[in-house]
């Protein structure tokens, strides 16, 4: 597992600007889609998540609860908010990232992240999704 967490690092680290990388073995998912994108479209999709290790961006509890959800094992993130690591705990989900932030802010960087404010008070990953995907298809209409 230590091999596919590493080299999903290395692709996000690559000129492709991927925002999202998923390996598992010889298996590797990429996106370049910004936030949460990436991980709501693999789930809407039913793409088969379950043991593979991911590398992003940013990660913050809406984005944790996603990874849950999809059964990934561990997920290395560039800045990860402290309530994606309390996620990551109660499901015994691996983590590591390099910037460790108490809150994701939103791209305007004026106010928090609409995922993040959607999911404040959920703890129950279905429930999450299910607030991530509304809040994303009302600011999709904006």
């Amino acid at each position: 597992m230590k091999h596919d967490i590493k080299k999903a690092k290395e692709l996000l680290e690559k000129e492709g600007g991927y925002t999202c990388v998923l390996c598992k073995g010889a298996i590797v998912y990429t996106d370049t889609k910004r936030g949460i994108a990436p991980m709501l479209s693999f789930l809407e999709s039913g793409t088969v998540l379950d043991g593979f290790s991911a590398a992003d961006r940013v990660v913050g509890k809406a984005a944790a609860f996603l990874f849950v959800l999809a059964g990934v094992k561990e997920v290395y993130a560039k800045v990860m908010a402290r309530r994606a690591v309390d996620v990551f705990e109660a499901h015994g989900i691996l983590y590591s990232y390099d910037i460790l932030t108490d809150h994701i802010i939103n791209r305007s960087k004026t106010d928090l992240c609409p995922m993040e404010k959607a999911v404040a008070e959920v703890s129950d990953p279905r429930a999450a999704f299910s607030a991530v995907k509304e809040t994303f298809r009302q600011l999709k209409k904006v």
